[in-house]
């Protein structure tokens, strides 16, 4: 039995949340967990709380069930925040209930990780923050609904088992939840590539005001206030635009800035091979992955994009 497993069934309440502006692997998570304790451990009291999320999520049960925090926090017995790196990025509002909570675990797959928990189990090397919760699950409670919302983290954070993550193991995990039943076809096509129109409108926007730099090495495009308006979108609408300009042939590095109405950007970045994104995040006190990270800056995001330019020429020239 893993700590987890031991954890949970020592709780009688338990708060699950994630990271600010929920990705795939986040809500994935969250949700599979979610649904092992509810389907397993019936007399626990389990809520999760995320921040609203993209539609094409919502066909994992009970994403209906997510809440946002209100009101004065609750002290739970267990908090388990999921595919986060850092106490200040988890959803707004969550602090307050992890501070309160009698014990927190943190679950998570990002090098970044800053082990802000009681207990912090940190896989590095895993594909998703998915995956590293399977190996703490007990496979044989592993319901439907919880293997359907692990593979969509799965899928998502290892770009379809194609990311250099992705490793045999991954692949192992994958097939246990087929055999349980995920329908693999459906849920690539609904979660990882169908768009909205608006969504296919935003991306061919962006690919055609998209810059490349550095012999055709790396390349930008910018998600302007005024182009979330001009077709309607939001945030949620952004899924795969910056995987589509890292798949531009030549490309090493990807970024993607999306300006909000906070008066704040902010940026993606992806790596193809060698680059180390991670690294160039962290400059404007972001993180995650060697290839794949992010930041939120405030002011000008030009000045920053500057910054970030200059420590990817480095990298660049340093290949050579």
């Amino acid at each position: 039995m893993s700590f987890l497993e031991n954890q949970i069934m020592q709780s009688r309440t338990i708060a699950i949340t994630g990271h600010t502006r929920p990705d795939g692997d986040c809500v994935g998570a969250c949700m599979g967990l979610y649904n092992y304790i509810v389907e397993n451990y019936p007399e626990i009291r389990v809520d999760v709380f995320l921040e609203p999320i993209a539609g094409s999520y919502k066909l994992i049960k009970r994403t209906d069930e997510i809440r946002q925090p209100e009101g004065r926090p609750e002290a739970y017995d267990l908090f388990i925040c999921l595919d986060n790196s850092q106490k200040d990025r988890m959803t707004k509002g969550m602090e307050a209930y992890f501070d309160a909570a009698a014990a927190t675990i943190n679950v998570d797959h990002h090098i970044s990780n800053t082990r802000f928990a009681q207990t912090n189990h940190v896989v590095a090397e895993a594909s998703s923050a998915s995956e590293v919760l399977y190996d703490l699950l007990d496979p044989e409670k592993i319901t439907l609904s919880a293997a359907e919302a692990l593979y969509m983290g799965i899928i998502c954070d290892s770009g379809v088992f194609k990311y250099a993550s992705t490793s045999e193991h991954t692949m192992q995990i994958a097939g246990r939840l087929m055999h349980l039943g995920v329908d693999s076809g459906r849920l690539i096509d609904e979660v990882f590539y169908e768009r909205t129109y608006v969504q296919a409108q935003l991306l061919g926007q962006a690919l055609l005001n998209s810059v490349r730099l550095f012999e055709g090495r790396c390349i930008y495009t910018v998600i302007t206030r005024e182009m979330f308006r001009k077709f309607q979108a939001g945030p949620d609408d952004l899924e795969g635009i910056v995987e589509q300009l890292r798949l531009t042939k030549g490309v090493e590095a990807a970024i993607l800035i999306s300006e909000t109405e906070e008066g704040t950007s902010k940026f993606s970045f992806r790596s193809k091979r060698y680059m180390d994104v991670n690294k160039v995040a962290a400059l404007c006190g972001g993180g995650g992955h060697i290839r794949a990270a992010g930041c939120t800056v405030h002011g000008d995001w030009n000045e920053s994009l500057k910054i970030f330019l200059e420590a990817i020429e480095g990298q660049l020239v340093a290949d050579v």
